[in-house]
C-alpha cells in the first residue's frame, strides 16, 4: 500500500541505522566527545539489535567488562564462583544485555537532548526512513553523515532460514525453542559448529542430557580461544598479556602453519574439540577450560560436511547418509553470527561503515571509529588509523587478523593521544595492561620485556608463513 502521508522532514548531525551494540558503542563516543545531534533508527522495539532476538539462555562469550558502551560499565566487577566459567569475569545474559542498553538509551542518551531515537523504523537509503507498523515516514537531513551499524548483520537461529532441506515430518528447531520441550527425546542433534553449537550443547548437558544421546553435526571443526587469556584485570595479567607474548613468539617461530597453530596451542592461547582432528575454521569462539571438557563428553560428532537434508530417521550429507532416531529433535544452530566477507573503506564521503579495526571485538572497533571521526578532519588519515582486521572464517584467518592488527597497533602508536585514549577507554580491554606503573612487579616487567623484544621477529614470521597461508586460504574458498 503506498503511503500518502507527508514525510515528516527531520534535521540532525549524525544519522546512525542500527541500535545495536555497534550503533550504540559510537552514538555514546559521539555524545561524550562531540556537541553533535544523533538520530538513531532501528527496526526492534527496543535498543540492543541482535540480542532481541537470542535465545533465552544465551551470554557474552567475553568479559562483561569490556562489552557495552564506553561510559557506562556493563559488569558489576563480580567473578562467576559456580559454572563452568568459575573463577573468571562475568558473563553477562542476554537478559541483562538487553536491560543495559534500555537503561542506556532512556537515561543517558534521550535524557542529553541530542539523541533522537526511532524504534520499530526500516532506513530506505538517501535519509529517508518509515515506521514498520504505522504510515509514518521521515526524511532526514543530514548535516554531518550517516553512520552504517549494520555491516555485521548478526544472524540468529530464530530469524535464520536454514540451507538444507527439511521433511516436514521432522522435528525441528533454533535453539531458542530448546527451554521448551516438555518431554524427553531418544536423540537430540545439533546442526552447526560455531558459537550457538556449543551453546546448544553445554546447554543439553547442563539439563542432564546423557552425552551419548547427543549428535554434533561438525561441518568444520574450530579453534577456540582459551577464555581465561581475555579476562581484562591485573589479576590475570599473566594470562592475558602472557597469551600475547605466546602468539609474538609463536609467529616469530613458526616454520610453517601447522608449526604455529601446535605452538598456539601447545601454549595454551588456541584450543580445540579433538586432538586427533585439525580445526580448518576459526570463528573467535571464546571458550573456558570447564566448558571445553564438558564439550569432549559428547562422542557422537558426526563429520561429513555440511548437511544437505534432514529425513525421518535420516541425515543426508552430500557423500553419506547417516541413521538417526526418528523421535530425534534437530536443533539448528546453522545460522553464521557475522555472515559477511566483503569489507569497504571505514570512511567514504558522507557515509561511515563501521567493520573491525581490532580482531573480534566490534564494539571496541565502533568506539574507536567514533573517535576518531569525533578528532580527526582528513578522510585519508581516518581511513588510515582504521585499517581493517578481516573478520575470520578460515583456520588460516588467524594470521590474516593479527597481521592486520600489528599493523594498526604499529599506526596507532604515531598518533599523540590516542594511546592515553586507549588506556582510559574500557572497551579496550588490554592497553592498560601493558604500562607499568609503581605496582607492576620485576616479573611483569620481564614479561612486558619480552613482548617488546618478539615484534620484530613476529613482523617476519608474518611475511614468512603469509604466501602459505594465502594458498591454504584459495584452496579452501569460501
Amino acid at each position: 500500500m503506498t503511503n500518502s502521508l507527508p514525510k515528516t522532514q527531520l534535521e540532525t548531525d549524525y544519522l546512525i541505522i542500527g541500535a545495536g551494540a555497534v550503533g550504540m558503542a559510537v552514538a555514546d563516543v559521539l555524545l561524550t566527545e562531540t556537541d553533535a545531534n544523533i538520530i538513531i533508527v532501528d527496526k526492534h522495539h527496543k535498543p540492543g539489535g541482535h540480542w532481541n532476538d537470542a535465545y533465552s539462555f544465551v551470554s557474552l562469550h567475553q568479559p562483561s567488562k569490556f562489552y557495552g558502551v564506553s561510559s557506562t560499565e556493563l559488569s558489576s566487577g563480580k567473578r562467576d564462583e559456580v559454572g563452568l566459567n568459575k573463577g573468571l569475569h562475568e558473563l553477562a545474559s542476554g537478559a541483562e544485555v538487553m536491560a543495559y542498553y534500555d537503561q542506556i538509551m532512556k537515561h543517558v542518551f534521550l535524557p542529553s537532548g541530542r539523541v533522537q531515537y526511532h524504534p520499530m523504523c526500516e532506513y530506505h537509503g538517501d535519509g529517508e526512513f518509515s515506521s514498520l507498523i504505522s504510515d509514518q515516514s521521515f526524511k532526514v537531513n543530514v548535516r554531518n553523515k550517516v553512520i552504517d551499524g549494520t555491516y555485521f548483520k548478526t544472524s540468529v537461529p530464530s530469524t535464520h532460514t536454514p540451507n538444507f532441506k527439511i521433511s516436514s515430518e521432522v522435528d525441528f528447531a533454533p535453539l531458542n525453542d530448546l527451554p521448551q520441550l516438555s518431554c524427553p527425546r531418544d536423540a537430540y542433534v545439533v546442526v552447526g559448529g560455531g558459537k550457538t553449537g556449543i551453546d546448544a550443547c553445554l546447554w543439553l548437558l547442563d539439563n542432564q542430557i546423557d552425552p551419548d544421546k547427543i549428535s554434533w553435526i561438525m561441518p568444520r571443526d574450530a579453534w577456540w580461544i582459551d577464555r581465561q587469556n581475555t579476562q581484562p584485570s591485573k589479576d590475570f595479567f599473566f594470562d592475558s598479556i602472557g597469551a600475547q607474548v605466546t602468539q609474538l613468539e609463536a609467529l616469530g617461530a613458526a616454520e610453517s602453519i601447522r608449526d604455529l597453530f601446535e605452538r598456539l596451542e601447545k601454549g595454551g592461547v588456541l584450543m580445540r574439540l579433538d586432538k586427533n582432528v585439525t580445526p580448518t575454521m576459526f570463528h573467535g569462539a571464546t571458550v573456558s577450560q570447564g566448558e571445553a571438557s564438558q564439550l569432549r563428553k559428547i562422542k557422537n560428532v558426526i563429520r561429513h560436511g555440511r548437511v544437505e537434508e534432514i529425513r525421518p530417521g535420516e541425515l543426508r550429507f552430500k557423500d553419506k547418509t547417516v541413521s538417526i532416531p526418528r523421535n530425534a529433535i534437530f536443533v539448528d544452530c546453522s545460522a553464521r553470527a557475522v555472515p559477511v566477507s566483503e569489507s569497504f573503506p571505514v570512511f567514504d564521503g558522507k557515509t561511515i561503515c563501521v567493520q573491525t579495526v581490532r580482531s573480534y571485538q566490534p564494539v571496541f572497533s565502533a568506539a574507536f571509529i567514533a573517535h576518531i571521526e569525533a578528532n580527526y578532519d582528513d578522510e585519508d588519515t581516518k581511513n588510515d588509523i582504521c585499517g581493517i582486521v578481516p573478520l575470520p572464517n578460515h583456520d588460516t584467518d588467524w594470521l590474516m587478523g593479527i597481521a592486520a592488527q600489528m599493523k594498526n597497533q604499529y599506526r596507532w602508536s604515531q598518533e599523540p593521544g590516542l594511546r592515553d585514549w586507549l588506556i582510559e577507554n574500557r572497551l579496550d580491554g588490554f592497553t592498560a595492561l601493558t604500562v607499568p606503573d609503581e605496582t607492576t612487579t620485576p616479573d611483569e616487567m620481564e614479561l612486558l620485556g619480552r613482548m617488546k623484544a618478539a615484534v620484530p621477529a613476529a613482523i617476519e614470521g608474518v611475511k614468512r608463513l603469509m604466501p602459505e597461508a594465502m594458498k591454504i586460504r584459495a584452496q579452501a574458498g569460501n
